[in-house]
């Protein structure tokens, strides 16, 4: 947020004025801006749409799996396979397993529920599909603003959303002016529309200030790391999917993983980690590469002779959204309105989000565009909630709504009534499972779980953080202020590191939190080091934090990852 000494110095903000403004320029936020743009055209009405994105460019920032269904953008850009989508690999065979330390089991793909069955969807590079949707949308006149954050929303006085204003560049780490100094601009909008992906700063605070998530149950988040590795021609299966549960996490802690054979001898690899897990000693990036020293995962990045031949490309990580219908918040608010992963709306059963954003990105577009035609400006664009409730998404998230609460209760129950649910049961099941805790609630003090020893990284399957970060392409502008902030400074060794063994070096996946010495005390006494140079943005800090101490703010546009291919 500006500070106001400097508006006060450097006069008003720029003001730029659109009818609707978009943030974030993920797929839900161009599926917005490209069916207002295409409504325009086909009534002949002639409507202002810009996307911020704070990426360097669209799709640096995106990362997913992914295996992308393609229903909702067949119905956004009917001929996209004309237009040259990158959606050019369809899934051809896929496995889940059931993992031990040593075996795995297959289950036979009679017994798998319909959630599971990729048939008609491809294997994608989903920074890649964001950065065909730019182009589509830049055709369109829509106006995209990359390397620029929506970092504070604007209101008018009678408290509608009027727009958002972009982050100051050039501040120091004292907080003041540097001669690099330029003052951020407003974007004023008849209609504001946030998607900027699970955890949005801005779209967090909206919920927040309009009691949006009343009722609701808490949103729950899982932990997505990923790699991109090229293997032997020889193990690879173009088109084939697996998706593993199990080792190397215990029964009661919720997670996956899985592993996408991409063209060209690519293939696409990650772990999930549910974040309402209890012990504070797990890190789920040492899972992740425990986890690929399975037998049956070590075998696709070795040859014959045991060897490690293939090679890691590209490192990223992210949280995603994992709580469902149960915890949707309203997603409309007066002159604003939420779509995608800002809202929640990943189907978490389905692994899949993409399709959901575009879908609701084009809900939202079209109940935009007829309060604009009517002439109507910054109120509550209720036909969009009410196109989702008739639409195909809701029912689809209404079949799987009890998915991950299933899993409360342990792998084999989850996995059983989630069967039952769906083979037995159609998803018409005459219940609904609640949940009460946000994630960082679960966590346990250290002094009632035991430690967990991992393996050294050998530094040809297994890495460690901080040569994963430097393939990420992570970077900052190193004399910003830090954009992780604390509430408290006497918090994270006074609490976190005293009663829970300082989680925060271990659920972060980018080395950003570590616990050093503090000279200031002669080096006796411990404090936090904040690494936020090494910040993938990917919110968990934010979300499992226990005692939310951690405020995840919005950094300079154009830093952060800058993923190739993820």
């Amino acid at each position: 947020m500006t500070h106001p000494d400097i508006l006060r110095a450097h006069g008003p903000r720029e003001a730029m004025e659109y009818d609707v403004v978009v943030v974030g320029g993920g797929p839900g936020g161009l599926a917005t801006a490209i069916r207002i743009k295409q409504l325009a055209a086909q009534h002949g009405q002639e409507l202002s749409v810009v996307v911020l994105e704070k990426g360097s460019e669209p799709g640096a920032h995106i990362l997913s799996g992914a295996i992308m269904d393609p229903r909702a953008l067949t119905e956004l850009i009917p001929d996209w396979h004309a237009q040259g989508a990158p959606l050019t690999q369809p899934v051809t065979d896929e496995a889940y397993s059931f993992l031990s330390a040593t075996s795995a089991w297959r289950v036979p793909h009679l017994l798998l529920p319909p959630f599971a069955h990729n048939h008609g969807n491809y294997i994608v590079r989903l920074g890649d599909v964001t950065k065909w949707l730019a182009e589509q949308a830049e055709a369109l006149g829509v106006e995209i603003f990359p390397g620029f954050a929506g970092a504070e929303v604007l209101y008018s006085d009678d408290g509608a959303v009027r727009g958002v204003a972009t982050g100051d560049m050039g501040i120091g780490k004292d907080g003041q002016p540097t001669e690099n100094f330029q003052l951020g601009m407003e974007l004023l909008g008849k209609y504001t529309i946030f998607a900027e992906g699970a955890r949005g700063h801005l779209g967090k605070q909206v919920i927040a200030r309009f009691g949006l998530d009343a009722g609701c149950d808490p949103q729950s988040f899982g932990l997505g790391i990923k790699e991109l590795w090229e293997i032997d021609p020889a193990r690879h299966r173009p088109g084939f999917v697996m998706h593993t549960a199990g080792w190397p996490m215990d029964s009661d802690t919720y997670g996956g993983a899985f592993l996408y054979h991409l063209e060209g001898n690519k293939v696409a690899l990650g772990f999930v980690t549910g974040l309402g897990y209890s012990n504070p000693y797990l890190s789920p990036f040492e899972e992740f590469q425990r986890w690929k020293t399975h037998p049956n995962i070590r075998w696709y990045f070795e040859n014959a002779q045991g060897e490690i031949t293939a090679k890691r490309l590209s490192y990223g990580a992210r949280a995603i959204n994992a709580s469902g219908l149960n915890a949707l918040p309203q997603f409309v608010c007066p002159g604003g309105a939420l779509v995608g992963c800002d809202a929640g709306f990943l189907n978490v059963s389905r692994i899949k989000g993409s399709h959901a954003a575009i879908k609701t990105g084009m809900l939202a577009g079209e109940a935009a565009f007829a309060a604009l035609v009517a002439g109507r400006q910054h109120d509550v664009l209720h036909d969009y909630p009410a196109a989702f409730e008739a639409s195909w998404l809701y029912d689809e998230l209404y079949r799987d709504r009890n998915f991950k609460n299933w899993f409360k209760y342990g792998l084999g129950v989850g996995t059983l009534m989630n069967g039952l649910e769906q083979l037995v049961l159609r998803g018409h099941a005459p219940w609904t499972l609640r949940r009460t805790k946000a994630d960082h609630e679960y966590l346990k003090p250290a002094s009632q779980c035991p430690p967990i020893d991992y393996p050294k990284p050998d530094g040809q399957l297994t890495f460690d953080r901080l040569s994963s970060v430097f393939i990420s392409n992570t970077n900052h502008e190193e004399q910003q202020p830090a954009h992780l902030t604390l509430k408290d400074a006497s918090v994270p060794v006074r609490i976190n590191l005293a009663q829970y063994a300082g989680p925060e070096t271990r659920y972060c996946p980018a080395g950003v939190y570590e616990f050093v010495p503090d000279e200031a005390l002669g080096g006796q006494a411990q404090r936090l080091q904040i690494n936020a140079q090494n910040c993938v943005h990917c919110k968990t800090c934010d979300i499992k934090d226990p005692t939310q101490n951690i405020v995840w703010v919005t950094p300079e546009g154009g830093g952060g990852p800058n993923y190739a291919g993820m």
